[in-house]
């Protein structure tokens, strides 16, 4: 970037440099121009003074090279000329300068000569007896000039490169320093870089990307931890049934189990494999959640109609635990994916009944709102301490860890729910006091 900048300086300024020597030069042209016709219109004035009081006398011993003396009779023949034979020169009454001065007393003109790369600059005079007098004098081309004065105009020209070269460098350096001390840290401290005000729109967009980048890097290191927890914590909970199973099973081949007690070890065997297949089948859902739930349709869905049925489908366990589910509300229609609408419902509706008393209810909610439909589930369990609110959505984290193994469950109800609501661009609202129950809110944008 510095050497471009020096380029595009050191370029200008020659550009600059050049066009100011050419423009400089047909200024000092032109102005050479009218002073030598200015001048020639006094020696006119002169010499034809001279010819009237002297006539023929006055050009007698006459010795000028700066002009050209012509005199002319009214019908263009030449009388005298000071630098040619007068019998050799063709008429001059078609020329412009004479015509101008048998016409009105006075005449001038100018001509080019490419063949000589000269021009001639030309003034006629009527005298009072019809004669015509023209001096004429010439000036050189303006490139003429130029070789004339081509050394003064290498030498300005060098030391004009010399010099702005050094400019350049210094200038496009300056320019490039406080870009080179920028600090990609923080871009917008104005304290630790000299900000010019034209990059301020970059330097602002830098520091965002910057923070976008750090906050990136952050949650993929929470992403990791929480990916090397995930892997811990399934492995654990898939060992536990494994072993039950195990156990059992190595017992019942080695018949240390009484016929009677067959029955029991077998149910045993069978809740152990219940549970395995459920936390498979919950690691499978939110896998699928985790990529977004791309390959899932999404349908027009009765957000009422689903909290039915994942009522029915817990009814039996709430009687067992003699707990009571209730649905209210009315037909809610919102676009979403129904299996993943059904197992939020599902897992809300079943951790309420699990950490809920015998004797409470479990209270279902739909509401039809404008531009919202809002789903919650109120229970009247053992609550939720407010500094574990933040947790309760990780994976296989547990509010009552004494408490997990009584109830059962896999642990990851809540990630399925936290999951499921972020495809659905929907919002969880949680509150809760221990002791008393908890309420969970899920808010869909229709």
């Amino acid at each position: 970037m510095n050497k471009k900048i020096f380029y595009s300086i050191w370029l200008v300024t020659i550009s600059v440099l050049i066009s100011c020597i050419a423009f400089l030069m047909v200024i000092l042209y032109n102005y050479f121009t009218s002073e030598q016709l200015e001048q020639l219109r006094n020696e006119t004035k002169l010499v034809t003074q001279g010819v009237i009081m002297n006539r023929e006398s006055y050009f007698e011993n006459l010795d000028t090279t700066d002009f050209r003396i012509t005199w002319i009779t009214p019908e263009g023949q030449i009388l005298y000329d000071n630098e040619a034979d007068t019998t050799a020169m063709e008429n001059h009454l078609e020329r412009e300068e004479i015509q101008d001065a048998l016409e009105n007393g006075y005449g001038e003109s100018s001509r080019y000569s490419s063949t000589l790369s000269e021009k001639q600059l030309y003034t006629a005079q009527r005298l009072p007896d019809g004669t015509v007098l023209r001096l004429s004098m010439t000036q050189a081309a303006i490139w003429i000039y130029f070789l004339r004065f081509s050394v003064f105009v290498v030498i300005a020209i060098l030391l004009a490169l010399l010099l702005s070269r050094s400019i350049a460098f210094r200038l496009s350096k300056k320019i490039v320093e406080p870009l080179n001390k920028i600090n990609l840290e923080e871009p917008m401290d104005a304290g630790k870089t000299p900000v010019y005000e034209e990059i301020r729109p970059l330097l602002k967009r830098l520091d965002e990307q910057y923070k976008q980048i750090q906050k990136d890097r952050e949650e993929l290191e929470k992403a990791s931890l929480i990916r090397q927890e995930f892997t811990a914590n399934a492995s654990h909970e898939l060992k536990t049934p494994l072993h039950v199973i195990s156990g059992y099973a190595e017992l019942l081949e080695h018949g240390m189990v009484k016929e009677e007690d067959i029955p029991s070890f077998a149910g045993k065997i069978r809740a152990e494999a219940q549970r395995m297949t459920k936390l498979v089948e919950d690691i499978i859902d939110l896998s699928k959640l985790d990529s977004g739930g791309k390959d899932m349709n999404r349908e027009n869905t009765d957000l009422y109609r689903i909290a039915q049925n994942a009522a029915e489908s817990l009814e039996a366990e709430a009687e067992q635990n003699r707990i009571h589910i209730s649905v209210e509300g009315e037909s809610t229609i919102i676009e979403g994916i129904p299996q993943v609408l059904y197992s939020m419902v599902y897992n809300l509706c079943l951790n309420a009944v699990k950490y809920s008393d015998s004797g409470n209810d479990v209270r279902i909610r739909v509401e039809n709102r404008e531009k919202e439909a809002v789903l919650s589930v109120t229970d009247h369990g053992i609550g939720i301490p407010k500094e574990e609110l933040d947790r309760i959505f990780e994976r296989f984290y547990r509010v009552d860890k004494s408490r997990s193994k009584e109830v059962g469950g896999t642990g990851l109800g809540l990630s399925i729910v936290k999951h499921g609501a972020k495809i659905h661009d929907a919002e969880i609202q949680v509150s809760s006091e221990v002791g008393e129950g908890s309420v969970f809110t899920v808010i869909f944008p229709k």
